[in-house]
């Protein structure tokens, strides 16, 4: 048995003598026609019609011959793209068949979690009935708990809860592959509806460590918009922020800015220059420079994202304070104190004004001007501002501060603050250990 391309080999040289063939025979009929007319003989005319219309047949054959063998070469580029497109789909069909694996083992590992937080409810409600229990035979008994205790462990929480702990700190930033998750809830661009799916399927792998399945799922995605609505849409740029961000988690952080520096081209081409969508892609580079200790390169973006922010959004947005926030996080690592203060300042006003005194971002943000005061040896500057948020975390959970209000000891070179303040009859001692932190382990804000 001869194989496909034997066969195709074969009918290419039959086709090629069959050709030269039909050349030789044309020419004897040439031949043969110029002898007849030539020829005035009845006798001889009659042999040479003869031998022209045997030489006609034979052409005819050949023509037969060729039609059919181009038929068979047609055939087989026929059968050849049928051959690729199956291939095609098959490999298709075994993609979906993954994903589809992947999404069963998704729903299975969802449903444990569900049967495991239906029997932690169950856990609960059980203790509900016993601490009800426990709370109705109370009033029975003569000796009351001192509420000054009480006080004190709610205004330590209070504070805690304000003013997290460097252990806290760094267990939070010691998990690269929440930062995915965390920009997907600042605002910027808005996820297309189509993306939105998969969008958050690739989040969820990603801040599980998942890489293996959310780059891939990343990839064909933005091959497959690439293919319907050309490299040139802002889908695929949103995709390309995303699947840059994902690599960024990973510490790739040569593929995490290629792909966002295409993002931005696409994004200016297609949105504008002033797009919020062009600020976001702009401030996630300058984040990625920053995590690579690229300070210098990453301040003029992020005040072109700035610039952007306040054009479109007004100079009293908070995404506006977030910017200034992440521009100040730079200026700090290049030491320049007197620009740090100015956007802080700045920051500090915008939230105040807009969101309240109360935001847990007006109490971080005086928390970073006041770290950005010990670091130039202002404490006087610094003491005042943890006074007031100290103060107002104390007006929060016990009420106005009545007397005279101090810090007892300050160690500026261990950050140490240590207040004292008077309430209800009683003494209440709140501390708070600041300690010192490096610029690299303050976090930026990110947006898609």
């Amino acid at each position: 048995m001869l194989s496909g391309e034997e066969i195709l080999c074969s009918t290419q040289q039959v086709i090629a003598g069959l050709e030269a063939l039909r050349g030789e025979n044309r020419t004897l009929l040439d031949s043969m026609q110029e002898t007849l007319q030539s020829q005035t003989s009845s006798e001889s005319g009659s042999l040479e019609q003869e031998k022209t219309n045997i030489i006609l047949e034979s052409l005819e054959r050949i023509e037969l011959g060729l039609g059919e063998a181009q038929v068979m070469m047609a055939l087989s580029a026929h059968l050849g793209s049928l051959e690729a497109e199956k291939q095609k789909l098959r490999a298709q069909v075994r993609r979906l068949c993954q994903e589809n694996q992947w999404l069963r083992d998704e729903l299975a590992r969802a449903q444990q979690q569900l049967q495991e937080r239906e029997q932690e409810v169950v856990t609960l409600e059980e203790q509900n009935r016993h601490l009800q229990f426990m709370s109705s035979i109370r009033k029975y008994d003569h000796e009351e708990p001192p509420m000054e205790d009480k006080d004190s462990n709610s205004g330590k929480e209070s504070l805690d809860d304000l003013f997290p702990s460097e252990e806290e700190e760094q267990s939070h930033m010691s998990q690269p592959h929440s930062s995915a998750a965390a920009a997907a809830q600042q605002g910027g661009y808005e996820i297309p509806a189509r993306l939105r799916t998969l969008h958050n399927l690739v989040i969820q792998y990603a801040s599980q460590g998942r890489y293996e399945v959310a780059v891939p799922l990343c990839k064909q995605a933005l091959e497959d918009l690439e293919k319907s609505s050309g490299h040139s849409h802002p889908d695929v740029a949103t995709m390309l922020n995303i699947l840059a961000l994902v690599y960024r988690d990973q510490n790739k952080y040569k593929e995490a800015a290629n792909l966002l520096n295409d993002a931005l081209a696409i994004r200016e081409k297609t949105l504008g220059m002033d797009h919020p969508a062009v600020a976001a892609t702009l401030n996630n580079l300058a984040v990625l420079y920053g995590k690579r200790g690229k300070y210098k390169e990453a301040e003029p973006l992020c005040k072109r994202a700035l610039e952007i922010r306040e054009k479109v959004l007004g100079t009293d947005h908070p995404d506006v304070a977030k910017q200034l926030n992440n521009l100040a996080l730079l200026c700090q690592n290049q030491g320049k104190y007197q620009e740090v203060e100015q956007y802080y300042e700045r920051a500090l006003h915008i939230y105040q004004s807009q969101l309240g005194p109360d935001d847990a971002n007006v109490a971080k943000t005086k928390n970073n001007l006041a770290s950005c005061y010990l670091k130039q040896g202002k404490y006087r500057q610094a003491e005042a501002l943890y006074k007031e948020i100290l103060t107002r975390a104390h007006e929060k959970e016990f009420g106005s501060v009545e007397g005279e209000v101090n810090f007892l000891y300050t160690d500026s070179a261990l950050g140490i603050n240590i207040w004292h303040s008077k309430h209800d009859n009683g003494t209440a001692i709140m501390m708070n250990w600041w300690l010192r932190r490096k610029a690299d382990e303050q976090t930026f804000t990110q947006f898609f």
